[in-house]
């Protein structure tokens, strides 16, 4: 099965451009956040959505926790995923598809030791797909994504094993390390940000280095 490439933290149509010309299948717009990098204002998410072609997917990453305000935020910018940060209230994801029944929905799971396996019951019949990262949200400032660490990816790769639903894997990846990362772990897709910027611009070298280990 070929790997899917979500390329994440896009600040422009022109970015959007080019990671598409080089193979992205999905493209992360990211809204406010409490830190990390690559947030943008709706209104350029929205710009930058209503570009961009089928079959290639938007992904708004929404720190929002409520399942209205998640609702809310991805319909404002229009795209077709949304991709919810936090581990929201399991009750709250339960809500989502009555509300925004057509738009896919994405559940960040911040790998943090091996008790993320239990988030997947809760979650798994309330979303289309998990994306694993390596953030902190219990730190004094939450971490939500955009750390560049890589997790343990024995936890990843038991996650992917017991989940009834395609799993993203992100967290640190590069070209350097993201062969090793499919091995391992087996996931449906790999996600990145800081792994394909010099320093916050996206190089189109370190994206096609990046494609091309994937596809090897």
């Amino acid at each position: 099965m070929r790997t899917r490439v979500k390329v994440c933290c896009i600040s422009s149509v022109a970015e959007a451009d080019l990671a598409i010309s080089l193979g992205a299948d999905a493209l992360g717009l990211v809204g406010a956040m409490p830190s990390g990098p690559g947030p943008i204002a709706d209104e350029l998410i929205a710009e930058i959505a209503a570009r961009v072609p089928p079959p290639v997917a938007t992904f708004l990453l929404t720190s929002e926790t409520s399942a209205e305000a998640i609702a809310a935020h991805v319909l404002t910018v229009g795209a077709s995923t949304v991709q919810i940060v936090s581990h929201i209230d399991p009750a709250e994801a339960a809500r989502l598809p009555r509300l925004i029944p057509y738009i896919r929905r994405v559940q960040v799971i911040h790998v943090e030791g091996e008790d993320a396996l239990a988030l997947i019951a809760p979650y798994a019949p309330h979303n289309h797909a998990f994306l694993l990262d390596s953030g902190r949200p219990g730190a004094p400032t939450p971490e939500l994504g955009g750390t560049g660490r890589v997790h343990d990816w024995r936890v990843s790769a038991a996650f992917v094993k017991a989940s009834p639903l395609p799993v993203f894997l992100a967290g640190g990846l590069h070209a350097g390390n993201v062969a090793d990362a499919i091995r391992q772990v087996r996931p449906y897709g790999v996600d990145l940000c800081s792994g394909v910027r010099s320093p916050v611009d996206l190089d189109a070298g370190k994206l096609g280095r990046f494609m091309a280990a994937v596809h090897r």
